[in-house]
Order: C-alpha cells, then structure tokens, then sequence
C-alpha cells in the first residue's frame, strides 16, 4: 500500500527532473520526463516508504540518518536538488497540502518559545560541544551568514567583512554603550570592544557559548569593556546607544515579534541605531521544516518580511535601512561543510554515524535552501529618528566607510 501511495505522490510532483526510485523489493521505476537533472533514490525498507508518505520532510531526512535511504549514482546535494525543485513546481497529495497547512497554523502553539523553553531549545542545538563547532566554524567561530565581497574571499575574510559591514551600519563612536542580543561565542562583542573601543553588554541563552565568550575576553585583557551574561532579551533592562542582534531572530518565534522588536525599542536611546541580521523568506510565509524542528532548531522559524511588518510597523522604530543577501549563506555553509567533512576522523571519535549523518543532511538543507528556495538574509536597520543614520548608504562604501576589523588572533580564538 505504501509505495503505492509513494508512487502516485511521485508521479504528481516530478514534473521537470527525472528521479529514480529503488523500492524495498529491489523494483526500480522513474518519474518524470527524461530532461532536466537526474538523481536516483535508494529505500531500504518499507517502514521509510510509510514515513515519507506521512511527512516527506520528516521521513526522508530520518530515512537518511538511519541509513534506510541512500542516494544512488549522485550526490546528496543532487537528490535534495531534484527533489526541492520539484517540490514547488509539481502537484502534491491532498493529505500532504492538509498537513502542511495545518502545521503552519501550529507554528504559533509551536513558537511560543516562553524563557524556559528558548533556553532548551538553544541548549539542544549550541551546547552540544564547542569542540564540534571549532573545527568547521571560522577562528572567530562565527555561526552566522558571511559577507563575500568576491568569490576569492576565505571564510575568515568573508566573516570579518560581515562584522565590519554591521559595524558601519551601526555608525559606532568609541565609549558607545552596545547590547548584544544573541552573542554567540562572543565575536561580535570582542570585534566591537577591541576595534571600535565600544562598551559592550552582550546575552546568550546558552551555557556553552557563555562561558567561551567570558574566556575570550579575559585572555583577550577584554573584561572590563564586556559584560557577558546568561539572559533572555525579555529580561534584559536599561539603555543603550547601539544594539545588534546577529542569527537570533530566527529563534524567536511568530508570536513574540512584538515583544521582541518592542523590546529592542525600549532599550535603544532615542538617537539610537539597532541592525538586526536574519535570515529571511522572499515568499509568502510556510510553514517550517518538521525535520529541522525536531533535530536541529527546535522552537526556530524563517520568518517572511510579511510576518515581520506588522510587528516594526507598532515598534515606533524607523526602518531606516532594509539591505537583502542572497547567495551569501550558501557560500558560508559550504566552507562549513567542507570542514566538517574534511574533520570526519576527529568528529568520528565524538559521535556516531547517525549524528554524523544528521549533521550533514542539516548542513545540505540549508546550502540548497539558499539556492533553490526564497530564502536570503535581511539587514533591518532600524532607528528611532528618522536622521540617526546618513541618508544614502555613501557612508558604508565611501572615503567615510567604516574601518574593516582586523582578523582575531589565533590564540584569542582558541581559548
């Protein structure tokens, strides 16, 4: 019954690419027109076939870890590029357009995201082990989308573009008060701190990332200039001349944009600049990827520009500046997938396949989301005057631009 079901879903969608499916029994049949890109699909075991038919998003990338569904004679990346280009061109099953519409209804029971629970769901994906990270991730061990301003940029050089493109926005003066929302391993706050001579408050959610951001600073004679802290943005008080927030959107939750972009213009002085970097959706919203819910970012969304208006529109916060990076991320998540594949022996002595493999299918996604999906990263620079910040964006590439940040020493990244 099942691959029944599988073949007159495939049969419905596969309308540009040809895919090849091996069945449980051994059987092999095709879909689609003999055009376009071919990939070849291997399913072990009926179990998977029944999962696909369930959730696809879920099934396959469960199917994957478990080594019941293998590409055959193509990469992963050509599956899952076969599979999502399909995906929005082809007719889906009624029960799955269901499904899908019922999750998206659910995101908002889903992305309540209360304290607690964001701190969970923070600690299921970054505190695994700093170890892990240090080996794919840039000597900063930025874990956020790069800034390439060529193809020949290294990662290291793409990241330290990024941090001094958000500092240019963020029109920074020495002895500024700056909030970190979201700070990671500290990177930001250390660049900040030590080259633009910023005082920096900067809070995580996660215990990892806290106590490397604090060891950072002290072996980097930073201390006195940042204030690291184990803290939920809703929590956070006082007031700041700058806040930045990188790569923490997307953890918020669809009920919480109020809160949150209400909170950022509580905190912000009334000449004030805030840049908020996260990814985004040129689309209309979706609802989010069960698989990635599950095993990497639980509680997490993509927003669309769409779901983040209303909440600006009530902030009282001028959008003093709305800047969209496209193929950006994809770059960056390829760097990082070729170190985590290049540092497989080390991460074998870590973890299992099944984590190997997850992580693998997590990093694929993403690189093909930013490539064949609407999907890019958003600067939202926001201000509560009009003229906090220069009338043309002159002032980011100009004679007056902001100087580029210098690499991080090595030992500072390491410790």
């Amino acid at each position: 019954m099942w691959e029944k079901l599988l073949d007159r879903f495939l049969t419905g969608m596969m309308v540009e690419d040809r895919l090849s499916i091996t069945y449980p029994d051994g059987t092999t049949r095709d879909y689609g027109p003999d055009t376009g890109e071919f990939a070849h699909l291997a399913i072990a075991d009926t179990n998977a076939v029944r999962n696909i038919i369930l959730n696809p998003d879920l099934g396959l990338g469960e199917g994957y870890m478990d080594g019941q569904v293998t590409p055959r004679n193509c990469t992963l990346d050509q599956l899952l590029t076969v599979i999502i280009r399909n995906r929005f061109k082809g007719r889906l099953p009624p029960w799955l357009l269901l499904a899908n519409r019922a999750r998206f209804h659910a995101r908002r029971f889903i992305q309540r995201n209360a304290p607690r629970a964001a701190q969970r769901n923070v600690a299921h994906h970054y505190d695994i082990s700093d170890d892990l990270y240090r080996l794919f991730l840039d000597e900063d061990m930025q874990y956020s989308c790069a800034y390439f301003g060529d193809d020949a940029m290294t990662l290291e050089q793409a990241q330290v573009a990024k941090k001094a493109h958000i500092a240019g926005k963020l029109c920074l003066e020495p002895g500024m008060r700056v909030l970190d929302i979201g700070c990671g391993w500290g990177g930001m706050a250390l660049t900040l701190a030590r080259d633009y001579g910023c005082e920096v408050t900067a809070i995580t959610l996660s215990e990892n990332q806290l106590a490397t951001a604090q060891q950072r600073a002290e072996t980097a004679g930073l201390s006195k200039r940042i204030r690291f802290k184990l803290q939920d943005y809703r929590h956070t008080t006082g007031s700041f001349d700058r806040v930045v927030s990188v790569g923490m959107l997307e953890h918020v939750g669809v009920p919480n944009f109020g809160t949150y972009f209400g909170k950022v213009g509580e905190l912000l002085d009334p000449d004030g600049v805030a840049l908020i970097h996260t990814i985004g959706r040129s689309a209309p919203p979706m609802a989010h990827s069960s698989w990635i819910n599950k095993y990497i970012f639980p509680g997490g969304y993509v927003p669309s520009l769409s779901e983040l208006a209303p909440a600006l529109e009530t902030s009282g916060l001028w959008q003093t500046d709305i800047e969209i990076w496209r193929l950006h991320y994809a770059k960056t998540i390829r760097h990082w997938r070729d170190r985590f594949d290049a540092s497989l022996p080390q991460i074998r002595k870590m973890y299992d396949e099944r984590f190997i493999r997850m992580f693998h299918y997590y990093l694929t996604v993403c690189i093909l989301a930013f490539e064949h999906q609407m999907q890019a990263v958003y600067h939202l620079q926001l201000a509560h005057r009009r003229d906090a910040v220069p009338l043309t964006r002159d002032y980011l590439y100009g004679k007056t631009a902001a100087p580029t940040a210098k690499l991080p020493k090595r030992e500072i990244a390491e410790n």
